[in-house]
This record gives C-alpha cells, structure tokens and sequence, in this order.
C-alpha cells in the first residue's frame, strides 16, 4: 500500500506538471501534442515499475498491421488509457464527452482530436461516432474502442455493446481485438497497484466485410478466450513468486 501511496503521489504531480506545463501545445501542431501524450504514458509506466515493481509485456505487435485499423480493446483498469497510446502511430480513442469539460484534460482530448460520445442519445450518438470514426480513418489513424463501454472486474462477465460492430461494418478496415489482463494489478475503483506483469496482447486481425455477427462472434471470443489466459497465467506467476520468494 505504501508503494501504491507513492506511486498514486507520483503520478497525478507527473500529469498535473504535464497538463499545465505543455499546455502551450494547444496551439501547436498536434503531431507535437500527441508526442507529450505518449511521453506521459511511457513516464507512468516507467514510475510503475520503478515503484510498484509492475511491468509491461506486449505480445502479437505483428498483429498490427499498418495504417488505418480498428483496435477492439478489452477495459479493466484506467492503466488502459494511457498506457496502451504509445503502441500506437496515431491512436483516436472512443471516450465519452462528457471529459472534454475537463480543464486542461479535456482540451488536450479536443487537441488529439479523439472521438467523444454522447451516450444519452444512443442513435445520435452511434451515427456521430461512426461520421467522425471515417473522418479519423481518412487520416490513416487507429481508431481504439473499448467496447464494454468501462472498466471491467478480471473474470466478469463480458457487456459488449453494438458500436463496437457498426464501426466494423462501417469503416472497411481490418478489426484487431486486444486482450490484457491489467484488472489484476491496477484494479478499478481502488488505490493499491500490485507488483507483477500487464501483458497486452494482440490478437490476429478480423479482415472487413464479414457479416456482422460472424465479425462479433470472432471479435468477442478472441478478447474473452485471450484476456481469460493472461488472467490464469498471471495466477500461475503469482504462486510460483511466492513459493520461490517466502517472506515477501
């Protein structure tokens, strides 16, 4: 928990200094404004694990191909969204709009031009994400979702939402699920962070044009299949951790 305490001080000084320090990269380019968004990240992760002792592993980046893609990402933990941009060249995140009235950290995502939605209004709310989704994938951008909407407790029965599919049978671009097993060592709605290894992993790309349930169906088992696998591995690394290490 004190290391937790620490790295909890650390990070929110890291990002505060960040938000208002860079925050003259409103008004630059944003090539240059997202380069300060991956840079955070990759200083999150690194206190992470200078700190806490949690790592980062990526599995299947040649999963990814290049260009335009939809990336379907498994949410457990608020580490997904950070660490997960500088896997990315150009990542648009699906969030929800109600972050943009965040000071400073609602302009940036005005600035890295994410896709906001209005989720009151579903059927407004699903063709304005599909419009500005094409408009991202016209620029060659990743377009990254996380279809359950939030975060989601390790092992908890999935809720994946529809959007997820209309952006597939929309956008025309391959669709690349990502698993990760992140819940277990950052876990939602609680301060402490447990020492160990996130593994993010890739999965091989879904090609468009499939009909949309066979693209769900493929989609979804991938995610729950993979994220269910990290999830016992990690068990297993756990136990073995305090078997050959007593009295830590």
């Amino acid at each position: 928990m004190l290391r937790s305490l620490v790295y909890a001080a650390a990070f929110y000084l890291v990002t505060g200094v960040m938000l208002v320090g860079l925050s003259w990269l409103l008004l630059a380019p944003r090539s240059w404004a997202m380069a300060g968004l991956r840079l955070h990240a990759r200083i999150a992760i690194w206190l992470l694990e200078k700190i806490v002792g949690t790592k980062m592993e990526v599995r299947g980046r040649a999963n990814l191909p290049d260009g335009p893609v939809l990336v379907v990402a498994k949410h457990q933990s608020t580490w997904d969204t950070f660490a997960l941009i500088p896997l990315f060249s150009d990542p648009a995140i699906v969030l929800k709009d109600e972050l943009k009235w965040i000071p400073f950290y609602g302009w940036f995502c005005l600035k890295f031009r994410h896709i906001l939605v209005r989720r009151e209004k579903a059927a407004v709310a699903l063709k304005s994400l599909v419009a500005d989704a094409k408009d991202r994938v016209a620029e060659g951008r990743q377009v990254v979702i996380f279809p359950e909407g939030t975060r989601m407790a390790p092992g908890a029965a999935p809720d994946y939402k529809p959007g997820y599919v209309a952006l597939y049978d929309a956008l025309g671009v391959p669709a690349v699920p990502l698993a990760l097993n992140s819940g277990l060592f950052w876990p939602r709605r609680k301060l402490i962070r447990y020492p160990g290894t996130i593994v993010v992993s890739f999965l091989p790309p879904v090609p468009p044009g499939l009909p949309r349930k066979v693209a769900k169906a493929r989609i979804e088992e991938a995610i729950e299949t993979e994220s269910a696998k990290l999830i016992a591995e990690a068990g297993v690394q756990s136990v073995n951790f305090v078997i050959n290490n007593p009295g830590k």
